[in-house]
């Protein structure tokens, strides 16, 4: 260890010089049986250091196999067999930090599997759309090359038909895009929210203003009861898009006929919006996972999903994530009659006044 340890052979050699000059001193100024007293208390010293820097040394010589074993993930170190003292204080904090480095390790790793899981969701919720552009854009191009001079009326509706389809599902390709382009930024923590006094009914009407066409198209009537006083603290456009969301999801599983209904009212806690619809309702077992993202519920909503992809979780999940960016919450429930029977879905968005 002497050889190696240029620390210890510095301490050596100081530590005979400085004995051989207390012992040269004494014996000079008392004599022999002085210099002999010093030199046995040199000895006695000496043992004590040796003894004191080979324990030292020897728990150092432990602490670092320790971490050579944790660095190749045989072991952790473990804060019981914590004790007092400097070298015990270094092994807590070292500790500290490999379990820091653990959760850390632990959570990349979640996220990683999450990336691959998203990335497997997104490439599989835009092939069935872009196949089906592929294919009624070759359909429309084979029946104008080959029978282009020979198009009757109804081969022209017909083909109208398909263009209005085609031109649908880029519609729906290039919402889907735009959808999580805006959750990965809020996963970035790249969105800039303003934190402002919003009026709730301004929020109600630039939600629903483009949406008045697609209700009238699927027969849907939408009803708006707003509390013109009531107001949050938040960012206008952002709240917008959460509500817009919902209603176009409210909207997707309202048969014709049926009605969409916002409600906005105010409390002392909070300011609420209240989307409630006259579908089917969400299934129970849907219900804990609708605002997870790519979440594709029951077996008949799942068949649904796979031609639409504004219905595949994500307009939900845009709207969770931008609704709790600025403290708020939402909620989904089923709405019910007096005799028990489900009428419809209800989705509540909550911008609390104050944190409890």
């Amino acid at each position: 260890m002497l050889s190696r340890n240029r620390e210890l052979v510095l301490l050596l050699a100081a530590f005979v010089l400085a004995s051989c000059i207390c012992i040269a001193v004494a014996g000079l100024a008392a004599g022999s049986q002085a210099a002999i007293c010093v030199l046995a208390c040199a000895v006695v010293l000496g043992v004590v250091v040796g003894v004191s820097t080979r324990a030292r040394y020897r728990a150092i010589g432990r602490l670092s196999h320790e971490l050579d074993q944790c660095l190749n993930g045989t072991r952790r170190l473990n804060l019981a067999q914590a004790r007092e003292g400097e070298l015990a204080i270094l092994s807590n904090e070292i500790d500290k930090v490999f379990q820091r480095l653990a959760i850390t390790t632990e959570q990349l790793e979640a996220e990683r599997t999450l990336l691959s899981d998203s990335l497997a969701d997104i490439s599989h919720q835009l092939k069935t759309p872009l196949t089906s552009l592929s294919i009624m854009t070759d359909l429309v191009h084979a029946r104008i090359v080959e029978d282009g001079t020979h198009l009757t009326e109804k081969d022209v509706a017909d083909l109208a038909e398909r263009l209005r389809a085609i031109e649908g599902l880029q519609e729906r390709v290039s919402w889907l895009v735009s959808a999580l382009l805006k959750l990965a930024r809020m996963d970035a923590g790249t969105i800039a929210l303003a934190h402002a006094t919003v009026r709730a009914g301004d929020v109600v009407r630039g939600a629903i203003a483009p949406l008045a066409i697609p209700f009238d198209l699927a027969d849907v009537a939408l009803i708006t009861r707003i509390d013109d006083k009531a107001s949050f603290t938040g960012d206008l456009s952002w709240s917008i898009e959460a509500l817009q969301n919902v209603l176009k999801n409210s909207l997707e599983h309202t048969p014709a006929g049926g009605t969409v209904t916002i409600d906005v009212v105010e409390d002392p806690l909070a300011c609420r919006l209240i989307v409630t619809d006259t579908g089917p309702g969400i299934d129970e077992e849907d219900l804990p996972h609708i605002f997870e993202r790519f979440y594709r519920g029951s077996a008949k909503h799942a068949e649904s999903a796979e031609v639409n992809p504004a219905g595949v979780g994500i307009g939900l999940a845009l709207a969770r994530s931008l609704v709790v960016a600025q403290d708020g919450r939402i909620r989904a429930r089923n709405v019910h009659d007096a005799d028990g029977t489900v009428t419809g879905a209800q989705f509540e968005i909550a911008f609390f006044k104050a944190t409890v």
